[in-house]
């Protein structure tokens, strides 16, 4: 037998259906909710982690570069040293003053340099082992995150183990219900549920008022509602609405109040006459 349009069903079939892909749809928004915020923990996580690993190549950078620093004071020092004791050999075989205080003021500005070095060797050294300090910090660091995000994925794992072959089944279903539905209504559906904050794009009229923001409907809608003859929609928050009756739920009818029984009171002038004959 050929499936049917989509076009061609009436209000009525597309209302039925409709509300059946709203139910399925429910339901895998269920069995996703039993994984609460664990999806998006794993995501901070995992975001966290990208973090440290950056922060730790920032750190071990730096400590390369002051370490390559200190190497490079230490070969200044050195040439210093040299360009002293060569300095202080000249000394002996200078032959005017004009000499031995050119040759003095050598040394004394590599005896500068050299203590200058020393001075940004000792500062680079303080700097190196407080970022190694702080780069096993962030060791430590990146280590637990590593452990708590091991701990949130198994038992998202486990969770989603669980709920998986149902939750495929459901979409499979939703998937066949969503073929039944005229695209443009489908897309419509779909917004409006997006849209929603408990994802439901179709509600049932109840008690006189809108299923899903609960304000009450004009009785001139409630009654094309429930012919059934065009889809009538929330003019409050923009949901489909469908009769209770012919989403398969039994609607709820306010239970009417038993009136209290009125307690029989004896005339004034019937009681005294009934006094006096309990006197005789």
């Amino acid at each position: 037998m050929a499936k049917k349009d989509p076009t061609d069903l009436t209000v009525e079939e597309k209302l039925k259906t409709l509300y059946q892909l709203q139910t399925t749809l429910s339901a895998v928004d269920e069995k996703r909710e039993l994984r609460g915020e664990l999806p998006l923990e794993v995501k901070d996580l995992e975001d966290e982690i990208v973090g440290l690993n950056t922060r730790l190549e920032n750190i071990q950078k730096s400590i390369d570069e002051f370490q390559s620093a200190v190497t490079k004071k230490k070969g200044e020092i050195t040439d210093a040293q040299s360009s002293v004791e060569r300095y202080k050999k000249q000394l002996d075989d200078v032959s005017n003053n004009r000499e031995y205080d050119t040759l003095s003021k050598e040394i004394e500005f590599q005896t500068l340099e050299i203590q200058l070095c020393d001075k940004k060797i000792k500062e680079a050294q303080v700097t190196i082992e407080e970022k190694s300090n702080d780069l096993a910090k962030t060791q430590q660091m990146l280590e637990d995150k590593k452990k708590d995000l091991d701990d949130k994925k198994n038992e998202l794992d486990e969770i989603m183990e669980e709920t998986r072959v149902e939750e495929e089944k459901l979409k499979e279903k939703a998937s066949e219900l969503e073929k039944k539905i005229e695209p443009r209504l489908l897309t419509s559906f779909l917004r409006i549920r997006k849209g929603a904050r408990n994802g439901l794009g179709i509600v049932t009229v109840q008690r006189d008022a809108c299923g899903g923001c609960f304000n009450k409907i004009p009785p001139q809608h409630q009654l094309d509602i429930k012919m059934h003859k065009k889809i009538i929609v929330c003019e409050y928050c923009g949901r489909i609405l469908i009769d209770p009756e012919l989403a398969g739920i039994k609607s709820e009818t306010p239970s009417k109040e038993e009136k209290p029984k009125r307690k029989r009171t004896l005339h004034k002038s019937t009681r005294k006459s009934a006094d006096t004959d309990a006197d005789k």
